[in-house]
């Protein structure tokens, strides 16, 4: 291996390790070996970056409180599936109700479904050092939900009439907050946003565009990037360089600053 090469191996290791609590890079790759990166074998013509005009504080507060009331007067009595017969709480969203990044997982877990909150267990605390230690954001500054807002007993995949009984939820969310990207926690979560079949495998480091009108062409489509679910980088941390590379696309797609490691 050429020395170019093992500094970008290293770099892209340490760099995907701080989805892991990692706070340093130990490392200083030379500029012109960087710069050598750039272009890999599954790179794509440069996407135009995403850019929205600031948003008034009363617009902000009127999703906010859209959103609050889907979730007191819906969401949370909704028996439209079977999963309300075995759930504890729902978990509806959480977030900035104007944020520029939604992620979206396939459904609440245990923990989820004891606190009444998305991602909050495991998962969701490998996916807030993702947003915090990879992206340089703040939970708080995105907005995360799942597809189901109810737990599916063991934890199994949903079943197609859940997706459907719940999809109108997140279109709304989705509606609501009117995010300029959508990630996609997996596969689940990327078949139904985008109706395909595809494996996250395939769908995964290339973009993707939501229609909320369910038609293409019609409105104005959403960016959407597919990565790894946090609870797969968790029993395959092998992967989690492949999740760092997707969200380094979203950054660079919403002009964000790549953190220096």
């Amino acid at each position: 291996m050429e020395r170019a090469e093992l500094i970008k191996a290293l770099k892209d290791r340490f760099e995907s390790d701080a989805f892991l609590g990692a706070a340093s890079l130990p490392i200083a790759a030379p500029a012109a070996a960087q710069s050598s990166s750039a272009t890999t074998a599954n790179a794509k013509p440069p996407t135009t970056p995403v850019h929205r005009a600031p948003i008034a504080a009363d617009e902000i507060e009127r999703r906010r409180v859209a959103l609050q009331v889907i979730d007191d007067n819906e969401v949370k009595g909704c028996t439209q599936c079977c999963l309300s017969e075995t759930r504890t709480k729902t978990a509806f969203g959480v977030g900035a109700p104007n944020a520029r990044i939604m992620f979206v997982g396939e459904a609440p877990g245990h923990d989820e479904d004891i606190q009444g909150e998305p991602f909050v267990g495991k998962a969701g605390q490998l996916l807030t050092k993702m947003i915090e230690a990879g992206m340089g954001l703040k939970r708080s500054d995105v907005y995360i939900c799942n597809v189901l807002k109810c737990r599916p007993p063991n934890n199994r995949n949903p079943a197609p009439d859940e997706v459907i009984a719940c999809r109108n939820f997140l279109w709304r969310q989705i509606e609501i907050v009117q995010p300029e990207v959508i990630i996609a926690l997996g596969a689940p979560a990327a078949q139904t946003l985008l109706n395909t079949r595809e494996g996250i495998g395939r769908l995964r480091s290339q973009w993707h565009d939501f229609h909320l009108s369910g038609t293409p062409g019609v409105g104005d489509p959403i960016p959407l990037m597919p990565t790894y679910h946090p609870a797969y980088l968790l029993r395959s941390p092998g992967e989690k360089n492949k999740a760092w590379s997707d969200l380094k696309m979203v950054m660079t797609r919403l002009s964000l600053p790549l953190p220096a490691r």
